[in-house]
Order: C-alpha cells, then sequence, then structure tokens
C-alpha cells in the first residue's frame, strides 16, 4: 500500500481518517471544501520545503514503512547442554558469565565494553549523547556538518577551518567522562564539505581526535541534502563560510533583486559525493599521514556494485570499521519519502555483506570490522542481528534510540529538580537520585555534576548489555564470537530462504 499522505514528518492528517486510497494515499473521498489537512494541502502552500522533515533540530523521523521481511521473521534458538566458553556447574555459571566485550581493528585497535556503538548525531541533546557513550566504554561519532551550527567558527585565509569551539566541546563531553582510555573513543564523521573545508585536518592536529569517520553518503544518505533559506545575510554566512548556496548571495543582480518581500529566498546544498577508487584512496591516506590510527567509513544500502568496490577498497586500506545503514533507521536529515522508500532494510542488507565476506575471505583479504545500522533499540533485534550476519556483524549502531534516552531523561529530571513527579515514576522513589537508578553509583565515581541525560544513556545501553547477556546465557554462547545463525529459528519461508542465501541449511 502507498504510504499514506498523512505522517508525522510534516505533519499532516487525513480528513477522513482511515478511509484511504490504498493507490493514492490520499482520503477516498476527497472534499472540494477541504483545508489541505494532508501532505498535498501542505505541499500546495510551501512547495519544495515539504519533501523534507519540519523542524529537524528538535525532532527525530525514522520511517513508517512496514518491510515485508524483518528479524521478527526469526525466534531465538536456546540451548540445555554443552554451554560455550564456560564451567558446566550451576554454581560458578549465570548471566553475568556472558561475556559483551569486543575489540574492532587491528594496528590500532580498540575495545568495546559492549557490541553497540552510537552512530553520528550532531543534534538534539548531543552532550549527553557522547558523555553517555563514554560512561559505557563504547564509540560515539560526531556528525557531519557540525562545524555548520558553530557560531564562533574560525577560517584561515583560505576558507579552511583553523578553530571549532563547538567540536572542542563535543570532544571534551567524551573525553573527560572517558574513565579507562583503554575503552571506546570519540570519532568524527566528515562529508563531502567537511572534506572541502578540511575539517579533518584541524580535528587531527588540533584536538583530542584520532578516529576519523568519512561518509560515503551526505545528511540523506544517497543525496546531498538541500536546506531552504529565507535570510539574505544568513545566505550571505553560508557561502562566506565555505557552502554552496543558490541563487548566489553575492552575485550583484542576486543582491539587487533580492527584498524583504521580493519572495526570493536561498537553497544551500550539501555537496553531492561522487566518489570513485583514486579520490577516496586519496583522502584515506591523507588522514593516516595526518596521524589518524583509525579510518572508519559509512555507508548505506547503496546499489550492490558500489558495496562490492567500497569493500574492495576499505580492504585495501585497512579500514577498521565500516558502519553499514540499513532503511528503516534514521534521525531526520532524509527526505520525507527516501526514509520510507530507498535502499536496502538492514536485515536484506546483511544477506549482501554476508556473502561479500565470504569472498574476501576466501581471497585472505583483510576483512574490516562491520556495524550495521538501521533502526535498531532492543535487545532482541540486536541479538538476532549479529546472529544473522555472524561472524562478520561485530558491532550494532544505536542512534536514534540512544539519543531519545539522552533527551527523556534529561527533560524527566528537569521536571522532578522542579517538585513535578511524573506519576508513573513515583514508584520508584521522590528524589531524583533514588529515581535514576544508577545516579548514586556514577556520581560516586564521575561527580555530582553528572548530568542526567548522560545517566540514561549509559541505564538504556547498560539494559541492552544485560539483555544481550540474558540472550547469551539462554543460547549457552558465553562470548560474543560463538553467537551465529544457529541461535536462530526461521518462522517464515522468506525468513528460511535468507539463510538459505547464507549456504546454511538450519
Amino acid at each position: 500500500m502507498t504510504q499514506t499522505l498523512a505522517n508525522p514528518y510534516l505533519p499532516t492528517t487525513l480528513r477522513v481518517g482511515k478511509h484511504i486510497s490504498s493507490l493514492s494515499g490520499m482520503c477516498a473521498s476527497c472534499s472540494d471544501q477541504c483545508t489541505g489537512l494532508c501532505e498535498i494541502g501542505l505541499s500546495a502552500i510551501r512547495g519544495p520545503e515539504t519533501t523534507y522533515p519540519y523542524d529537524t533540530t528538535t525532532h527525530q523521523f525514522a520511517a513508517e514503512k512496514s518491510f515485508p521481511f524483518t528479524y521478527e521473521d526469526f525466534n531465538i534458538n536456546g540451548r540445555l547442554f554443552n554451554p560455550f566458553d564456560v564451567s558446566e556447574t550451576q554454581e560458578q555459571t549465570n548471566v553475568f558469565s556472558a561475556c559483551t566485550k569486543t575489540v574492532i581493528g587491528d594496528k590500532h585497535p580498540i575495545k568495546l565494553k559492549i557490541p553497540i556503538i552510537l552512530p553520528a548525531i550532531a543534534k538534539l541533546d548531543w552532550e549527553d549523547y557522547y558523555t553517555g557513550a563514554a560512561l559505557a566504554g563504547t564509540i560515539a561519532t560526531i556528525g557531519e556538518s557540525a562545524i555548520k551550527n558553530d557560531a564562533r567558527l574560525e577560517c584561515d585565509a583560505h576558507g579552511f577551518v583553523s578553530r571549532s569551539p563547538l567540536l572542542e566541546k563535543m570532544v571534551s563531553c567524551y573525553r573527560s567522562y572517558q574513565k579507562d582510555p583503554t575503552y571506546g573513543n570519540i570519532v568524527l564523521q566528515v562529508n563531502s564539505d567537511d572534506i572541502t573545508l578540511q575539517v579533518a585536518e584541524y580535528a587531527l592536529t588540533h584536538l583530542d581526535i584520532d578516529t576519523i569517520e568519512i561518509k560515503l553518503g551526505q545528511a540523506a544518505k544517497g543525496i546531498a541534502h538541500v536546506t531552504p533559506i529565507y535570510d539574505y545575510e544568513e545566505a550571505l554566512k553560508l557561502k562566506k563560510a565555505g557552502y554552496i548556496v543558490l541563487p548566489n548571495p553575492l552575485d550583484e543582480q542576486v543582491k539587487a533583486r533580492y527584498t524583504p518581500d521580493s519572495g526570493l529566498y536561498f537553497r544551500q546544498f550539501g555537496r553531492l559525493p561522487i566518489w570513485d577508487e583514486t579520490s577516496l584512496s586519496n583522502i584515506i591516506e591523507k588522514y593516516y599521514a595526518l596521524g589518524a590510527k583509525n579510518i572508519f567509513l559509512k555507508m548505506a544500502g547503496y546499489d550492490s556494485k558500489d558495496i562490492h568496490r567500497v569493500l574492495k577498497i576499505a580492504s585495501d586500506h585497512h579500514i577498521s570499521l565500516i558502519t553499514f545503514d540499513g532503511a528503516g533507521g534514521g534521525t531526520g536529515h532524509s527526505p520525507c519519502k527516501m526514509m520510507n522508500e530507498w535502499g536496502y532494510p538492514a536485515i536484506e542488507l546483511e544477506t549482501l555483506l554476508y556473502q561479500e565476506f565470504k569472498q574476501l575471505e576466501e581471497q585472505s583479504a583483510y576483512l574490516p570490522s562491520l556495524a550495521l545500522a538501521g533502526g535498531f533499540s532492543t535487545e532482541d533485534t540486536i541479538y538476532k542481528a549479529l546472529a544473522l550476519g555472524s561472524p562478520y556483524i561485530q558491532l550494532i549502531a544505536v542512534g536514534r534510540a540512544a539519543m531519545a534516552a539522552a533527551y527523556t531523561s534529561k527533560n524527566i529530571a528537569n521536571k522532578l529538580l522542579k517538585g513535578e513527579l511524573p506519576q508513573h515514576l513515583s514508584s520508584f522513589g521522590k528524589e531524583v537520585d533514588d529515581i535514576f537508578i544508577n545516579a548514586k553509583s556514577l556520581k560516586s565515581i564521575y561527580g555530582s555534576n553528572l548530568s542526567y541525560g548522560s545517566i540514561g544513556v549509559y541505564s538504556y545501553l547498560e539494559k541492552l548489555s544485560f539483555g544481550l547477556q540474558l540472550f547469551m546465557t539462554l543460547t549457552h554462547k558465553f562470548k560474543l564470537s560463538h553467537i551465529d545463525q544457529t541461535d536462530l529459528i526461521p518462522l517464515t519461508t522468506k525468513a528460511e530462504q535468507s539463510l538459505s542465501k547464507l549456504g546454511l541449511n538450519l
């Protein structure tokens, strides 16, 4: 069925509710008295602006589409006999015998306490998002174009970044709470605009950054973002900062045309990522030469031939980690229709990656670590994804959900500190540090100023980790390396076929 023309991205509604035409997504009965409640009505008022979600600064968005094949098509397979890597005695073995620690990279390995990373975000409650990752001993990534939000950004005579107080603060949010420097890392992601403005060069030489993630797409994964600019001074500022703005606010004819009542507005375009083996290899080697210990890549569910080429480049250049972004997830910079209609869902992407990595392994090639993103938020789907992609998928990226943990816990704490106790939390106590179960223990280590948003992220990740341990104990797989496809029970024909594609007959 076509996605309804009522959606939360804009937001829009339908006049007749559930009575929808399955072909168009419109109301089955469209009235000439309607005031334009649906996507068509809003498009008639705001035009191309409605191709993107509204107010992405304060909201997150993800796909609404129901995919025909999901991780719900599998159950998890429990066992009674022969546990892996532990004593079989009941007195010595329990859920905490299951180890969730892992390592990525070879030349400069990065240890993680959990097989979960926080992918690139540079909006909403990023402070607590980064700090929470540090508390949990895992990786957090600063999102693309972060410098665009830096009011105090400084550039040199060539237009390259010379100082970014915002990036300094982002790095500090992580490093200040990285109690054990052997676990986790803060990573800077760069897109085509960042590469042009030499953001990575600045970070590697002036900040405590040693890992760069190159985003092979841009804000909307496979296409450059387009942002309307209604203020001339803002358009001029972006143009002078090195961004593509059309029409050009520096053009004399454009300046002569522009008045507040002219109806003229500007658009800022992200540079369209167009890569080949040479250009990508040159960027990778340049960052290594500048001192990067690890290079990551961020990829999405592109054409299978593109995936093949990227994996070959990654293998040749000893890329430490590639995060593949499956359809369904996201935080909101993709166009509305792209979130629902573009790319391979994560579960389909796993099959492609498995087959590609199998070929690389047979060629005795270097295998980068793989992380999978695509709407993960609970331990059951995380376990299933690790099992289905075993042994190649090592990490699961949890972005939107971890950010939700950050700002909801921050909001709750603010209410509690004002004496406003939400009814659904009253059974846990009256004081903030009683209600937040990890507050007292974490503050005893990191100090009383530790934010509740970061405590919320830590607690959420701790819950996911403990949930994984429970499933590992259930399947008698007490090390992550033992999790595999035998831990999955296919419930549908499609699930059986997916395992068959991997050459497995379970």
